[in-house]
This record gives C-alpha cells, structure tokens and sequence, in this order.
C-alpha cells in the first residue's frame, strides 16, 4: 500500500479529516463533550425543578409535603401548572393554627382541672355503665353557685 493521496483528491486536507486507520480525535472530543453537556444540562435541570422543594424545606411539614405531591407530578405529567402551584406555596408561609389552638386546648384542660394532653372520658368509657364524672360536676356546680363575681 502506498501512502499517496489519490490523484481526484486536494493535496491540502483540513485538519479535522482523519487519516485512514487512525483515530478521529475530534469525534472523541465532540462525544465526551456531548456526554458532559447532557449531564450537566440534566442536572442543572433537576436542581431547578427542585427549587420548590428545597423553599418549602423549612416550613411546616404539611405544605412541604403538599409542594413536594406537586413537584412529582409536576415531573411525571409534564404540567407545567403544578410546578408553578408548587412554587407559589412555597413562597407563601401559612400561618402557623396548629400551636395557638393546642395552647388552648392546654388552657382549657387546666382550667377544668386536668392534666395538659389527657382528654376526659366521654359518654362511652364510663366504669360499669355509670358515669365517672358525674359527681365532678355537681361539686363544680355547688362551687359556682357559692361564688358570686363576674369572673
């Protein structure tokens, strides 16, 4: 075999024509660049569809829960609708109902003279069918009628 270029062929060949039997080093460059660009673009892609979740991160655990449903299907349906739904509950921060009325709940319990978190038993979980709290309740009321104020 001789290493002559054929006589149809220019006798200047640009750089990025291999020779044959040698390696394209341009096409190996173009694939590991093709794969490093698919990566970064996914991951990239990735992050910013999880920007909601990660807002939502330090809030309440029922909206972060709540964002993270929309995300999902955000992801799965290809709605674009439920990212943005999801991104707006996340900017927003709920106010917080659950620890003012477990205050209450608290208050009210010591008031009537219960420990904070033990509830009384109700109509049904009575001791041998007769009512536990019924004599609590005329010592209450004997109590109230003794005492005279608006309090």
């Amino acid at each position: 075999m001789s290493d002559q270029l054929h006589p149809m062929a220019p006798h200047h060949l640009p750089p990025f024509i291999a020779a044959p039997g040698e390696t394209d080093v341009w096409m190996v460059v173009m694939g590991v660049f093709l794969i490093v660009a698919v990566l970064a673009v996914g991951n990239f892609y990735l992050r910013l569809h999880t920007l909601p979740e990660r807002m939502a991160h330090k809030s309440q655990k029922l909206q972060f829960e709540v964002v993270a449903v929309l995300g999902l299907l955000a992801l799965f349906t290809h709605v674009h609708l439920f990212w943005i739904a999801g991104l707006l509950l996340a900017l927003v921060d709920l106010p917080d109902f659950g620890t003012p009325l477990r205050s209450i709940a608290d208050s009210v319990e010591k008031i009537a003279g219960e420990a904070p978190g033990t509830a009384a038993p109700g109509p049904d979980e009575t001791e041998g069918g007769v009512a536990a709290a019924a004599p609590e309740k005329s010592a209450t009321r004997t109590s109230k009628q003794e005492v005279h104020g608006h309090a």
